[in-house]
Order: C-alpha cells, then sequence, then structure tokens
C-alpha cells in the first residue's frame, strides 16, 4: 500500500475515534454555576448519619432511642414521627425517646398508637400542639452522661446525631420480614445488626432512621455550546455511602413541559451496589449506573452502563445524548428518595450567586410566635422577653406588645421587646402563689396586620421555700440532721407552702464529702445512681422521696456531708407551654458518726489484723526454733514442705493490708 494511502487510513481512523461518545464526554468542558432556586429544587431523604449505631434488641419489651439535633439557626422547626412495625408480634410495648437540641425548636410530633416516654428539655423544646405523651424532663447536658443515663432504662435500640434535620422519621421494632420487602420499595437490604449500640463516626441506620436535611441542596447548571435543538439533561450523582451494602434509590422527576417528546435526559451515576427505582411524569432518556426500573413496572429491571464519576465526564455523557442545557446538576450522599422539581423544561439555566445555606420560614408562623411567649417571676416582678434575632430569624415583625391593660406596654430595646410588671399592675392576678395574665400580640403577616393573644401563667417562687430531709425510718416521722455509717437513710424534697397546681421533680442529688473526697451521686437524670440507691413513691402530698444506705470507707473517716438536690417545679398540664420552670438548688448539712458498740472502723480492723498476724508470724517462729534445738539429731527425720492453700486465711488477709473497699454509692481514698 502506497506511503501516502496509509496515512489517510490513519487519519479517518483517528477521526472516527474523536467522533465516539466517549471522546466526545472527554472533550466536553462546561463551566457548572448555581442555577436560581426558582429554576428548580432538589429535596432528599438520607440514612446516613454523622454519628450514631442501631442494635437489635431481642424480645424487648421497652425501645430506647436517642436522638442529638444540632441546629445553625436560633429558631428551628423539626417533624418527628415515629411508626410502629408492621408486624404487630415485634411491636414494644413502650418506647423512651431522649431528644436533646441546642437551639429553640419548634416540635410537631406523631406517634399514633405508640405508648411514648418523652426525655427533653422544656426550655428548648415547644410542642406546635398538644403532644399527649409522657414526659421526663432533662437536665444533664453531656452527651456521654445522658448516654449512661438512658441506659438506665433499658439497653439502648439506636443512638442519631443529626444536623439541621427539617423532619425525622423513626421506625420502631426489629421486623426482618417488614426490611425484605422495603429494599424493593427504596429502603436498604435487611442486614444483620448488632447486640449493642456503640456509636461510631459516619453510619448507616439502615431502615430504622430516615431524614431530610432542612439545608437546600446547591443545584449547579451550564449551557452547552454547538448543538442544535431544546434538549435538557438532569443530573444526579450518588457518593459511596461508609458500607458498601445493596440499596434502592427512589427518584422522583416532576418537570413542567410542553411537549411530551423525548426532550429531557435523566443521568443516574453512584456506586456499583445501587440501583434506581424512577418516579417520573414525563417522558425521559434514561441513562444510569447498576441496574433501574420505573415505578410503574417496578418488578423488572433494567442493566445500566458504566458512566464516568466525575462531573466533566458526565457532563459529556449528556452532550454525547445531544444535550444543549445542563438544567440541574446535583451531588447527594447515599440516600434513600431523591425529588426533583423543575417549573419549566428547556429555559435557559439563569445561574446566581450560591445560596445561602439557611431556609427561613417565608412568613411568620403564629404558632411558633405564640410558643415564645413564657414569661418569668421574680423579686415581685413579671417578665416577658422576646429576642430580636429570633423574630428576625421567624421572619416576624412585631408592632405592639402588652399585657391585659393596653397601658402596659413593651419596651422596644436594641436586642430585645421587654415587657414586665409587678404585681400589682397591669391587671394581674395572684392566687395561691400563681401568677396570671393574659399577653396580646401585634405583628405584620403576608396578608396583613395579625393578632394573638394567650394566657400566661408564673410561679411566685419569691414566697415559696424549698428544703431538703433526713430521716432515718420509712415512715418519715422526724427529721434529722445525723446519720451513722452503715445506717438507711431516707430522703424528702418538700415545698412550702404546698401549691396544688405545682409539683416538685427531683433531677438530682449527691453527697459532698469535702475537699479530699469525690462527690457520692445518688440521684442522676431524674434515676437512682447504684444499687444502695432506691427511688419510693411519693408523699400524699406529692413529695420526691428515695432512701441510700451510707458506707463510707475512708481514712480519716469523714464526720460531715453536705446533701444537695436539683430540683423542678412545674405546674398543671392546663399551664403546659405557658410558663418557664422554676430551678432550684436545695442542700442539708449532715453530721457522720461512727456506730458506737456495733463494729470497728476500718483503721481498728486493719491495725488488729496486722497485730494478730504479726503475733502469729512471731510465735510460729518462736516454736520452730524451740522444736528445732530441742530434738536429739539422731532421731531426726526429713521434713516435708506442704504448700499452704491460695485461699488461706493468713494469706488473705496479708493481701487485704494496705486496700480500699467501694460500693456504688461510697467513696474512698487512703490517708
Amino acid at each position: 500500500m502506497p506511503r501516502s494511502s496509509l496515512l489517510l487510513v490513519l487519519v479517518l481512523l483517528l477521526a472516527i475515534c474523536n467522533l465516539s461518545p466517549t471522546g466526545l464526554a472527554e472533550k466536553v468542558h462546561c463551566d457548572l454555576q448555581p442555577v436560581d432556586p426558582k429554576r428548580g429544587e432538589v429535596t432528599y431523604t438520607t440514612s446516613q448519619v454523622p454519628h450514631g449505631c442501631v442494635a437489635q434488641i431481642p424480645d424487648a419489651v421497652l425501645e430506647v432511642h436517642v436522638l442529638f439535633l444540632e441546629f445553625s439557626t436560633e429558631v428551628a422547626q423539626l417533624e418527628l414521627t415515629l411508626q410502629a412495625s408492621k408486624n404487630n408480634g415485634s411491636q414494644p410495648q413502650e418506647v423512651f425517646l431522649v431528644l436533646v437540641v441546642n437551639k429553640t425548636t419548634l416540635l410537631q410530633l406523631q406517634a399514633p398508637g405508640i405508648q411514648l416516654h418523652l426525655a427533653y428539655n422544656p426550655s428548648l423544646i415547644i410542642f406546635k400542639e398538644p403532644s399527649g405523651v409522657n414526659v421526663t424532663q432533662l437536665s444533664l447536658s453531656v452527651n456521654s452522661q445522658i448516654l449512661e443515663w438512658a441506659a438506665t432504662k433499658g439497653p439502648i435500640s439506636s443512638v442519631a446525631t443529626l444536623e439541621d434535620p427539617s423532619s425525622i422519621l423513626l421506625r420502631l421494632g426489629q421486623d426482618k420480614e417488614s426490611e425484605s420487602s422495603d429494599h424493593s420499595q427504596g429502603q436498604p437490604a435487611a442486614r444483620k445488626l448488632p447486640y449493642f449500640c456503640l456509636p461510631e463516626d459516619h453510619q448507616d441506620m439502615g431502615r430504622t432512621l430516615e431524614w431530610q436535611p432542612r439545608v437546600p441542596v446547591p443545584i449547579l447548571g451550564c449551557r452547552l455550546g454547538g448543538v442544535t435543538g431544546h434538549k435538557e439533561a438532569h443530573i444526579l450523582r450518588i457518593l459511596p455511602g461508609p458500607k458498601a451494602e445493596p440499596r434502592t434509590v427512589t427518584v422522583k422527576v416532576e418537570l413542567n413541559c410542553t411537549s411530551r417528546g423525548l426532550d429531557a435526559i435523566l443521568i443516574l451515576q453512584g456506586p456499583p451496589y445501587v440501583s434506581w427505582l424512577i418516579d417520573a411524569n414525563h417522558n425521559m432518556q434514561i441513562l444510569t449506573t447498576g441496574e433501574y426500573s420505573f415505578k410503574i413496572f417496578s418488578k423488572k429491571n433494567i442493566h445500566g452502563f458504566v458512566l464516568p464519576d466525575t462531573p466533566q465526564g458526565l457532563v459529556g455523557e449528556a452532550r454525547a445524548l445531544n444535550a444543549s442545557l445542563v438544567a440541574s446538576f446535583v451531588e447527594l450522599p447515599l440516600a434513600s428518595t431523591v425529588s426533583l422539581r423543575a417549573p419549566s423544561c428547556s429555559g435557559e439555566p439563569q445561574t446566581s450567586p450560591a445560596p445561602v445555606m439557611t431556609t427561613p420560614p417565608e412568613r411568620c408562623d403564629p404558632d411558633l410566635l405564640r410558643s415564645l411567649i413564657r414569661p418569668k417571676c421574680t423579686n415581685g416582678v413579671m417578665t416577658l422577653v422576646l429576642r430580636k434575632d429570633h423574630l428576625q430569624t421567624m421572619h416576624c415583625t412585631i408592632v405592639g406588645l402588652t399585657f391585659w391593660d393596653p397601658h402596659c406596654q413593651a419596651e422596644d430595646s436594641s436586642d430585645h421587646f421587654i415587657l414586665s410588671s409587678t404585681y400589682s399592675r397591669c391587671a394581674m392576678q395572684v392566687t395561691k402563689h400563681v401568677v396570671s395574665n393574659e399577653v396580646f400580640l401585634n405583628y405584620l403577616s403576608t396578608s396583613g396586620p395579625s393578632s394573638l393573644k394567650k394566657m400566661v401563667y408564673c410561679i411566685d417562687e419569691d414566697s415559696l421555700s424549698f428544703q431538703v430531709d433526713l430521716y432515718l425510718s420509712p415512715k418519715f416521722l422526724q427529721a434529722s440532721s445525723t446519720i451513722e455509717l452503715g445506717q438507711q437513710g431516707f430522703v424528702q424534697v418538700s415545698m412550702h407552702p404546698e401549691i396544688p397546681e405545682a409539683a416538685l421533680q427531683l433531677l438530682s442529688c449527691y453527697l459532698d464529702l469535702g475537699p479530699e473526697a469525690d462527690k457520692v451521686e445518688l440521684i442522676q437524670g431524674q434515676a437512682a445512681k447504684g444499687s444502695c440507691v432506691n427511688l419510693l413513691s411519693p408523699s400524699p402530698s406529692g413529695d420526691p422521696r428515695f432512701s441510700f444506705l451510707l458506707r463510707v470507707y475512708m481514712v480519716p473517716t469523714p464526720r460531715a456531708a453536705a446533701l444537695t438536690c436539683n430540683i423542678a417545679i412545674h405546674l398543671g398540664a392546663r399551664m403546659k407551654d405557658a410558663y418557664e420552670p422554676v430551678f432550684k438548688l436545695v442542700s442539708k448539712h449532715l453530721n457522720i458518726i461512727s456506730p458506737a458498740g456495733k463494729g470497728l472502723v476500718l483503721p481498728a480492723v486493719l491495725g488488729i489484723t496486722f497485730g494478730a498476724f504479726l503475733i502469729g508470724a512471731l510465735l510460729t517462729a518462736a516454736l520452730w526454733y524451740i522444736y528445732s534445738h530441742t530434738r536429739s539429731p539422731s532421731k531426726r527425720e526429713p521434713v516435708v514442705a506442704v504448700a499452704a492453700p491460695a485461699s488461706s486465711e493468713s494469706s488473705s488477709t496479708n493481701h487485704s493490708i494496705g486496700s480500699t473497699q467501694s460500693t456504688p454509692c461510697s467513696t474512698s481514698s487512703m490517708a
């Protein structure tokens, strides 16, 4: 073949290679820019959490779940749904949920048909509607202490830390059959769960927990030049998860297109273990990795293709399919469901600056605004404070704030609205140490000026006294300030005078034995700390009670202690969310004495033990010396040495010298 002909063939082969889709995909470059939020919206739900764990608790009567929620805005809104297992046989009789938040949160709680006990901080969590569940005030703030306290309620089934969630779905029970059936509907496949919940970073909660982030998903787009026609591409890239487990991602696409033709392309790229279930309202050209199916034919799987795992590579695939526009390009963590909504098709990608990562409500929510109205009463004054940064986050513009008497108006400072009055003004009502009034608030809404009103209450704590008393009998007849070592003490916390509408709640108690000893925790997180402490039934008037056994092994023995309890005072359910709880710290000085004539304290026991051992050793040596020097040498016989048993009394006594002892309700140290 002539050399010129060979060169021509080589040039033609290179041209053909460059015209292939792969060649086009590799060479195409477009500058992806943020798209105007009005041009589209992407939301998703995921089971991936920054920190968490899931455990399988066989035959669990009580399920314990712990949620740590971190919000970036001063006021947040959250929808929390608890869903019972489909298999009634595996549904627990009771659920204990610990909810920890870092900012003021308006909670919409739904738990149909579930016996729920909720532990939370009432100063941060506000129910949008009456919850109707049993509640416990959470006084702990350190996560590790909260987990230890939650474990006292029962084995922990799940722990999760979430950042800026807008909605959470918590599924209860260990229903393996539903796990398998849900796998075909976008849920992770059933997997064997551990029997202990040990939180770790970057965990997949499986079907136990799914949540939707509040932060908007950034959408990118670009124009592809040199292509005739108007065909747009939507590209979704799913990033790998912490574990390579089979998963189906449901992709919902809602486009507003005038034409029903194939003028849209959907490209789905993800790890090889991800399959896709597509639910679209418009005819689209599909290009995916793995396998995919359509909602109307969910049992028919179609094999996908091998696609690039880079943004520019995926844009090149869209260009190879004659797309003139990348309408949306989104990268998401491993998700369960992804929803894409676009108001129109084949439009110019109107770019905008990168969106601010906050989503304040578009209008002032009156329920949330009403929930912030919770006054306090101190020094004979009722005071209501509304922070302006909270109101600004809620898009609420306050134009008026008064008590029932319209002449009592709020002061407008630089950072707050402050409405206050003494008990003798502004139509205040004081009955049985409870102060009440009605607050009227005027604000601007999207429809114009609006107003709301709310009855408010607070406890006149200045007129009340609180005390903690020690008794030496379970009959609680005569208080004492002295307790013997090894004696059982009975404690009662009371309020005087009694208020029928109020209830005392015992949060924590401890014994302070002095600077040389650690504090002895008796009550922590409203639960008994150790086997020597027991929570007792309240008094007839509702005062909290508990008992403890005083065992202190120290050198020297302490002669005094301070019993301190942290309590909360709540009003009745009728006044829920209309007052601020009152927290008090009450203490009592105790004298500690040794049980005279009833036994010996540790120093005496140690001295007697050591003296007995020393005398015994000297006597043994003396007898052996006499024996060895008085026997005739001719009658001596071989001596057979016998090892002493490991559990002999002298051996155990020898090892016990210098040791200390400790019990769950005691502290110990050496002088």
